[in-house]
């Protein structure tokens, strides 16, 4: 579906004297206005304080035409150069098809375009076949033998002597399967000579376009000049040194980048287009090596999608200066044309080598990026009402997918999407977008969510600069040294080993730390510098999974690393924050029960001034809040020595009375008995408040829970939770 009026930037975020530039997509009549606010509050559930939109003069504002932009989504292959394959040659190829759909038409396995000549090698649900054009004659061969889907076949397509012939020979033994089948025709005799283009996966159309895209793995395009009766893939590098090949792309080399090599005589080298996932498990896999980088010829596949999106690649409207004297902060571009409106939203950063206040903000980028237009299971009517009824943003993954969904969906072909882009509009970065289904709250994540956060430190006069995972990641520890206090947000979750390292190191260095989420520094991601707008997540074993990563994909393709959990990378989130992700369930709130170590003289001054609940035994507090209705919820933290929280950790507080739909997570689990503490698994169901001190006077603060920000302003900003993080933050930030 495609929105009527959307946007997005080149970046998340700038500092002073830098620009961004905004590329917009309307498909409205007449122009659009376009204007500059800060985002103070991006809740807008009528029981809070309500959004807070805050206009700041621009030069740059005013009306803008509108103009439709084009989405290009789905990933190919291509390459280029001169041929010389003469009057008979063999097309040989591996195809693994994912996704067979009869009334979608057929898809490209590969496409050769010389003058006055073409061959179109494709796949559906009834088999194999190849279109060819001689000289304006046009001849079709068809196996007729329907492929089972993720089963690998060899492909062989013979030209000579007038005739085309084309064998489809299945790698596996599929027992009942008629899937082998052979098929020839006439064909006009033609030198296949000169300036050639192929394309993978897909072919262009008559506007250039690519169109017709393949669902599943390639491996092994080679190009034979001659016949040889029964040649195949079985070992390509002999066919190599008889020195007929005129072209073989080996998809084994160079995979964590964009180019495919071609070792044969005419080197047509060429690039994949739009992130298909490479360093994928090709036919050659056996299951002795699981790391890519060890057996790169095991892994000689690559997997297209016909949804993969690296860059919408739209063309800029217009340029958003950041002045000098700009504060640093949330801010937004906010279009209107009507009733239609949307908010592109950016961070700016204080200059470069400047701190401006004593706390940074840290935001959570690389979580939001990962999320990124997330399709959820879970979408009642009851959403579309609220959303209505609130003035919400009204788009989402669920009602809107030309932008391709998240890391936590599947392509249509069932492969989990592993790589997210920021160079695409994403919802749920929106203010006012409602994540999920909160019948005592507001149901937001994210950004939007920890808009409570900033929100609550500028109503309590906290000063404070913001940065960004990326700029993290870029930059490293220097950017945060600065700095008294590093905050963040509800749901820091996704991390690199760069954003780890400068963070720990913060820590080590006598920083102060407040972690105000659950389910934080989970989860594993890879980039690389010449793509920073690409981050990418294998789920491989263990944790909460959207999906599961295959069986020896387990590495990353952006860094040749390990990916998955951090826990089991040996950095599990106790040994930064004191706690780690253990018990989950729907987006409901409970409350903190006082603990004894709220008493210790270390930490006696948390919870100087924290009134508790009027309600129960006096001992509670928390029960209230915009996320879920309560601080302690949704997704819960603890605290355990054996995975690195220090023996000089203080439980202050200890969640109690979550709902019966909550669970452990499944890392926590031996059995559906026994966990890998010992405690039964329904104790591990709980959030705790930690905090314990460093070297050079720094400590950490941890809540344990993804829904504490959303209690900050109950009653006017005047609360337990509120007093709680006001002691902690004045303190860290002096």
């Amino acid at each position: 579906m495609v929105v009527p009026l959307i946007g997005y930037m080149d970046r998340f975020s700038a500092r002073p004297g830098e620009r961004l530039a905004v590329k917009v997509s309307s498909h409205l009549s007449g122009p659009y206005s376009a204007d500059l606010v800060r985002v103070r509050h991006a809740d807008p559930n009528p029981a809070g304080p309500g959004m807070k939109l805050l206009p700041v003069p621009a030069a740059w504002a005013g009306p803008y035409p509108s103009r439709p932009q084009r989405v290009p989504r789905g990933s190919h292959a291509e390459a280029a150069g001169s041929l010389a394959l003469g009057h008979a040659f063999v097309l040989l190829v591996r195809v693994q098809p994912w996704l067979l759909r009869a009334h979608r038409g057929p898809q490209t396995i590969l496409a050769l375009t010389l003058p006055g000549r073409s061959l179109t090698l494709e796949v559906d649900s009834t088999g194999f076949a190849v279109d060819a054009v001689v000289n304006g004659t046009a001849t079709r061969v068809a196996t007729t033998a329907a492929p089972e889907g993720r089963r690998w076949y060899e492909i062989a397509v013979t030209v000579a002597e007038g005739r085309i012939a084309l064998t489809q020979t299945p790698l596996q033994v599929t027992w009942g399967a008629a899937d082998a089948g052979t098929a020839e025709a006439a064909i006009p005799v033609a030198a296949w000579d000169g300036a050639a283009t192929i394309s993978f996966a897909a072919h262009p159309d008559s506007h250039g376009h690519a169109t017709a895209h393949f669902n599943g793995r390639i491996e092994d395009p080679l190009l034979l000049r001659g016949v040889a009766p029964g040649v195949t893939l079985a070992d390509p590098e002999a066919l190599l040194a008889s020195g007929k090949v005129a072209a073989w792309w080996d998809f084994s080399i160079g995979q964590e980048g964009e180019a495919i090599q071609d070792r044969g005589a005419g080197a047509l080298h060429g690039r994949v287009v739009n992130f298909p996932a490479r360093a994928m498990k090709g036919s050659r896999w056996t299951g002795a090596e699981h790391v890519w980088r060890h057996a790169p010829r095991h892994y000689a596949a690559i997997h297209f999608h016909e949804d993969d999106l690296e860059d919408c690649g739209w063309e800029t409207d217009f340029t958003v200066p950041i002045p000098e004297d700009m504060p640093s902060g949330v801010y937004g571009v906010r279009l209107r044309h009507g009733e239609r409106w949307d908010i592109i939203p950016f961070f700016v950063l204080p200059p470069k080598g400047v701190a401006r206040a004593p706390i940074a903000y840290l935001a959570n980028t690389f979580t939001c990026q990962v999320y990124a237009n997330y399709r959820r299971p879970d979408f009642p009517e009851t959403q579309l009402d609220r959303r209505k009824a609130w003035g919400a943003y009204p788009h989402c993954g669920n009602l809107d997918w030309d932008y391709q969904l998240s890391t936590y969906n599947n392509h249509p072909d069932g492969s989990g999407i592993s790589f997210s882009s920021r160079l695409r509009p994403i919802f749920n970065m929106r203010p006012g977008f409602l994540a999920v289904p909160d019948d005592r709250g507001s149901g937001l994540r994210h950004l939007p969510a920890d808009t409570h956060l900033t929100d609550w430190m500028e109503e309590k006069g906290l000063a404070y600069d913001v940065i960004t995972d990326e700029d993290l990641d870029n930059e490293g520890y220097d950017l945060l040294s600065r700095y008294r206090c590093v905050v963040t947000g509800s749901h820091p979750e996704y991390h690199t080993p760069g954003t780890l390292d400068a963070l720990q190191e913060f820590v080590n260095r006598g920083g102060n730390l407040a972690y105000l989420g659950g389910n934080g520094f989970y989860w594993k991601v890879a980039r690389r510098r010449d793509r920073p707008h690409v981050v990418e997540i294998r789920r491989a074993e263990g944790g909460i999974r959207a999906w599961a990563a295959e069986h020896g994909e387990y590495y990353n393709q952006l860094d040749g690393t390990l990916g998955g959990l951090w826990r089991r990378n040996g950095r599990p989130p106790q040994m930064l924050a004191g706690v780690g992700f253990s018990g989950q369930g729907k987006f409901e709130g409970s409350h903190y029960r006082r603990m004894d170590g709220a008493a210790d003289p270390r930490a006696a001054w948390i919870m100087d001034g924290v009134e508790m609940d009027q309600h129960g035994d006096g001992n509670t507090f928390g029960g209230f809040g915009l996320s879920g209705g309560g601080a302690a919820g949704f997704e819960l933290d603890r605290a355990d020595p054996l995975l690195g929280t220090p023996p000089n950790a203080v439980i202050l507080a200890r969640s109690e009375q979550h709902q019966d739909h909550f669970v452990t997570v499944p890392e926590e689990l031996l059995t559906h008995l026994t966990t890998v503490t010992g405690e039964k698994p329904e104790a591990l169901i709980r959030a705790e408040i930690v905090y314990f001190e460093t070297t050079n006077g720094g400590a950490v603060f941890s809540t344990g829970s993804i829904t504490f920000c959303g209690s900050l302003s109950h009653n006017g900003y005047r609360n337990g939770i509120s007093r709680m993080l006001d002691n902690v933050l004045r303190r860290f930030s002096s």
